[in-house]
């Protein structure tokens, strides 16, 4: 399984030219992919739908939208009528295989004054992987300041030890005669990964907080770049960029996988990709078993 997370920047290049394709492709042959600042409604992006057209970039993948970020972009027309839009700005993922269920979640929001932030969080699915239920956490955390992402991640981290407990986006079953179309019973994921734009890097208190992580699974996490590049290798997600408050390069972008998986997967940082302020990183996994990984066994790439 090849999992890919990028924030694209809503589509915007280093070059500062307007092309979500030229984003998109970047990530394209992942089997599983975690997009940060998709967008629709603004004046900057067109006003395009950007969720529909990744949708149509990615004809043979499923797809959930997550805005969240949302505010009205409606109009009252001369006859009226309201012209219903909303202005939005979010994450998406996209799967190779079925996402089973979706649940999205705003995390705590801290009030900047005079500087801007806005509201960030999370998306939670379950997507139906070959060797079994994958939950996958696509995060965008706030670039606002070091205490609302250390908020952030003690939120993420009451989310996580409570999904051990809810019984999934849904439990039981329905004895209404109108029928939820859900006879059978929530997926039960055999591991969590958790990926995105987390705005820290190694060394930094709130990465240390994420680090700490503890999936519903009751496993620890850990830095798949660490894990599988070493501590040494270079990387660079997102360079030095004097406007937005980044005065030196940094690794911001992460996925991290149950220590389990640690030792097994591949990683690369695209340095090449310019569709983004940001840098893509790729991570493959050969197997989510851990009866495979405990055996040894050579299981083919998934």
């Amino acid at each position: 399984m090849k999992l890919a997370t990028y924030n694209i920047q809503y589509g915007i290049g280093r070059d500062g030219a307007y092309d979500l394709a030229r984003a998109v492709k970047t990530v394209a042959t992942a089997d599983v992919i975690a997009l940060q600042e998709v967008e629709r409604g603004f004046a900057r992006t067109r006003r395009d739908d950007q969720p529909a057209l990744i949708e149509a970039l990615l004809p043979d993948r499923h797809v959930v939208y997550a805005p969240l970020f949302d505010r009205d972009a409606s109009e009252r027309l001369a006859d009226g009528r309201v012209r219903n839009a909303r202005r939005q700005f979010g994450v998406l993922t996209a799967s190779r295989w079925p996402i089973l269920s979706a649940r999205a979640e705003i995390l705590p929001k801290h009030d900047g004054g005079a500087f801007f932030n806005l509201t960030t969080g999370f998306l939670e699915t379950i997507i139906a992987a070959p060797a079994g239920p994958l939950r996958l956490l696509n995060i965008h955390l706030g670039h606002l300041s070091e205490p609302e992402r250390l908020d952030q991640i003690a939120a993420l981290a009451r989310r996580l030890a409570g999904a051990a407990d809810d019984g999934g986006p849904w439990s039981g079953s329905d004895r209404d005669a109108h029928e939820w179309e859900s006879p059978e019973p929530a997926p039960a994921p055999i591991a969590t990964v958790l990926m995105g734009d987390f705005n820290t890097a190694p060394g930094e208190a709130a990465y240390a907080a994420l680090a700490a992580l503890v999936s519903p699974e009751g496993e620890a996490f850990v830095d798949a770049w660490t894990a599988a590049a070493g501590p040494g290798e270079p990387a660079v997600t997102y360079y030095t960029n004097p406007a937005q408050g980044a005065f030196e390069d940094s690794r911001i972008d992460h996925i991290f996988v149950p220590a389990w998986l640690g030792s097994r997967l591949a990683i690369r940082i695209d340095a090449d990709a310019d569709g983004s302020d940001h840098q893509p990183v790729f991570a493959t996994i050969p197997a989510l078993g851990r009866a495979a990984n405990a055996a040894g066994d050579e299981t083919p790439e998934i």
